[in-house]
């Protein structure tokens, strides 16, 4: 990728070279979001930790391969947005910002809308990859992480159990799954490159992982630890 020659011209020649900028374009995981507790009778809280998010672990390890690069990070993730709702917000959260390299992430929330709301999902990452094409900022697309598998046991709460019971219908039923495979044939007509995360979630489960069990809101959102995981392939994916 062409961010790897702006940090090795910026780590040869700090005076000449501009800082290196990135910004993350996501839904809750990329705001850094984690726990869930109930504060009304319809309402709920989120617990927010953004030392712990995978972009504040990708700028630790860009601080320790390259310690005379300043890199400027970008958090642009907004809990419960979808892709279509990005779209609205793109200037003013990413572009006027000139970042070098884009990392989007979305598929979580924009599954809700099952079948039907396929479309609006791929017409919506198309426009958001093409308005990052023509500001010049290089594009990353990661698949995000699974969800729940099963209702946990953890959960009591009357609303929070329907909000599980979605979530792993949507997982086990591959609506997840059919709309990160959309993504992936969107990115490979634009030549965009793809970080697939979900992938790797998928493995685990395979080996027998407990994936509800990884999730720290036992829906959605995973625990501190997996964010280290979206950060190492992130940067894997950076260097190719």
């Amino acid at each position: 990728m062409n961010i790897v020659e702006k940090f090795k011209k910026k780590a040869r020649s700090n005076e000449n070279e501009a800082p290196v900028t990135i910004a993350f374009l996501g839904d809750s995981v990329t705001q850094g979001c984690f726990e869930l507790y109930k504060t009304g009778e319809a309402s709920f809280k989120t617990v927010f930790d953004k030392n712990s998010a995978y972009h504040t672990y990708i700028a630790r390890i860009l601080a320790m391969l390259y310690p005379t690069v300043p890199v400027n990070i970008i958090n642009a993730g907004i809990s419960g947005d979808s892709a279509w709702k990005a779209v609205d917000r793109l200037e003013r959260d990413v572009l006027r910002f000139h970042p070098d390299l884009t990392v989007v992430c979305f598929g979580l929330n924009d599954c809700g809308g099952e079948y039907d709301g396929l479309e609006r999902y791929k017409s919506a990452l198309s426009e958001i990859f093409d308005r990052l094409k023509e500001a010049g900022s290089e594009i990353l697309f990661m698949t995000p992480n699974m969800m729940s598998t099963e209702v946990s046991s953890h959960i009591t709460d009357a609303m929070f159990r329907n909000i599980a019971e979605n979530a792993s219908r949507r997982q086990n039923e591959g609506i997840l799954a059919m709309y990160l495979e959309a993504a992936k044939i969107i990115c490979k007509e634009r030549c965009i490159l793809i970080c697939d995360c979900y992938a790797k979630w998928q493995l685990l489960y395979e080996s027998g992982v407990d994936i509800t069990e990884l999730l720290s809101n036992q829906i959605n959102h995973p625990i501190r630890e997996m964010q280290w995981m979206f950060a190492i392939f992130l940067v894997e994916s950076m260097l190719q």
